[in-house]
């Protein structure tokens, strides 16, 4: 689902964020990538979404490579990557089907499609009761799963969650994490991108660690080595 070959990202002058990365992410796994502040990690969740491009090696997501990618195509990658962020980018005068319905129109969705799909999505993340309550009428977890929510309305093949459950107190840490997995369970595929030794212990799924920018450890059922 996600291949990364030899891939190298270089910011000017001469700051190397990624040096030499190849991994594979098979359909349907949940994994995560951990390291360190600093170790290439967001660099890494920007190329995949095309927000950054490889100063050299290649990128193929769903097998579709992306390396060269054109600006017009960004859109069409980025409707198949559900993206999960820290800080929510809520729109705080919409409700909270607006922010979720804001997603399709921006592509171009018809309104019956709209109608039929956003309650679907709300209902997945137990959010059908706060359908038109405001961003800051809710809970800090409760923002993050209308953003999950939102991330599920082009039915992605791939949830890219970078930091999610950094904002959140543990109780909501897990109310997330839990939802990744029922999403996981459907068949979508899993990046988690995070620093958080707990969260990634108790998964026990597949860990990747990058340390100065490079795989440093890639286990099946790993757990957080740094």
């Amino acid at each position: 689902m996600i291949q990364f070959k030899n891939v190298a990202k270089i910011y000017k002058p001469e700051t190397v964020a990624l040096k030499n990365v190849s991994l594979r992410i098979r359909p349907g796994e949940f994994v995560s990538i951990v390291g360190q502040s600093g170790t290439g990690k967001t660099t890494l969740a920007r190329l995949v979404i095309a927000e950054e491009k490889v100063s050299k090696g290649r990128i193929i997501v769903g097998g579709w490579d992306i390396t060269d990618i054109k600006q017009s195509e960004i859109p069409t990658l980025r409707r198949q990557i559900g993206v999960v962020f820290q800080d929510f980018k809520l729109l705080q005068k919409k409700t909270v089907y607006e922010n979720v319905a804001f997603a399709l129109e921006v592509a171009g969705a018809p309104a019956a499609k709209i109608r039929s799909i956003v309650p679907q999505a709300l209902k997945i993340v137990n959010l059908e009761d706060k359908a038109y309550r405001f961003p800051n009428q809710l809970s800090g977890g409760e923002q993050q799963r209308v953003v999950i929510a939102r991330s599920l309305v082009h039915r992605p093949k791939i949830i890219l969650a970078d930091e999610p459950t950094g904002n959140l107190d543990s109780i909501n840490v897990q109310e997330i994490i839990d939802l990744l997995l029922k999403i996981n369970k459907f068949g979508t595929t899993v990046v988690l991108v995070t620093h958080n030794r707990d969260i990634v212990n108790s998964l026990r799924k597949r860990v990747i660690t990058l340390e100065s920018g490079q795989v440093i450890s890639d286990q099946e059922g790993g757990k957080y080595l740094l």
